[in-house]
């Protein structure tokens, strides 16, 4: 199994001396997204930017692992939102990356069923230990329920 995207950045106006960061990103299901750096790193800061996309990435497949095995377990969840944050600072070779992210995901089952803490918090770490993404990075990843 694979997957692709096409990035496009093509030339446009700039500051003297600068370059435009924003790009497009079409994925390979066919939709497209306009991001540019983070604001930080004189970016758009009304696009999507390569760490949240990555947080993202994480956060959504958390989910979609963790709505796997609920339903696995016949416990039907009406709804899963996740306030996610990542921190930028030093990895252990003294570069920048993306050295923390953290996942906040609330979630409400069915009326009527009842879940205990100890139930979520091992379907959150079957599914973090299940998770693509997370097992693709190497950097401390938290969830928080």
């Amino acid at each position: 199994m694979g997957f692709n995207l096409t990035v496009n950045w093509q030339t446009s106006p700039a500051e003297e001396g600068e370059f435009c960061r924003d790009h497009s990103i079409t994925f390979g299901s066919g939709q497209t997204i306009q991001a540019s750096s983070a604001p930080e790193y004189k970016g758009n800061e009304h696009l999507v930017n390569p760490e949240e996309s990555l947080l993202a990435a994480l956060s959504s497949c958390h989910m979609l692992t963790f709505l796997a095995i609920a339903h696995l377990k016949r416990l039907p969840v009406l709804s899963y939102i996740d306030e996610a944050s990542a921190e930028l600072g030093k990895n252990d070779e003294g570069r920048l990356a993306v050295t923390k992210m953290i996942l906040n995901p609330k979630v409400v089952f069915a009326e009527g069923v009842e879940v205990s803490a100890e139930t979520l918090e091992k379907i959150h770490e079957k599914a973090h230990t299940n998770c693509f993404i997370a097992n693709t990075l190497a950097t401390d990843i938290q969830i928080k329920f």
